[in-house]
């Protein structure tokens, strides 16, 4: 509804985030909170594409907001909505009073979040010393599309 009407992007994002959000609770949550983890995903997902343009990076295919907060926001909500009456094997979440679980999540996203950092962080300081970062600047004007493959995709 950003520009004041639905858009076949805006509903294909939005399925895309419900998918990536909901995929870690998946066999852990019943309907009910897997409806519930969607809606929340929808609204949080939405305003984190909306910041890309706050906050200045670059991200046309819309994965950090989209896959990656949605990721995120879904490994946290496992936390709160897991149920053993769902999985057996599983464990029961905050709201059937397992704190335990939720924080189990937390520390789970915070480990996992600061190992890609530091991975990413090496790899991006190889790539650098070894090719280079940046494109020429006839390239980056041309796209990467057509100066790599004569072609454009999205253009």
């Amino acid at each position: 509804f950003e520009l004041g009407k639905p858009t076949t992007l805006g509903a294909a994002s939005g399925a895309i985030a419900g998918l990536a959000t909901i995929t870690p609770a998946a066999g852990f949550v019943g309907p009910h909170s897997a409806i519930i983890i969607g809606l929340i995903a929808g609204v949080v997902c939405f305003f984190a594409v909306s910041m890309k343009s706050k906050l200045g990076y670059d991200d046309s295919l819309d994965v950090v907001g989209i896959h990656g907060v949605g990721g995120l926001i879904g490994s946290l909500l496992l936390g709160v909505f897991a149920s053993k009456a769902v999985n057996p094997g599983g464990a029961d979440g905050l709201l059937t009073g397992n704190t335990a679980q939720l924080v189990s999540q937390v520390m789970g996203v915070v480990v996992v979040g600061v190992y890609a950092f530091v991975v990413s962080w090496i790899l991006i300081k190889v790539l650098h010393t070894t090719m280079g970062m940046r494109l020429t600047e006839e390239n980056e004007v041309q796209g990467m599309d057509y100066s790599e493959h004569s072609e454009t995709a999205y253009n």
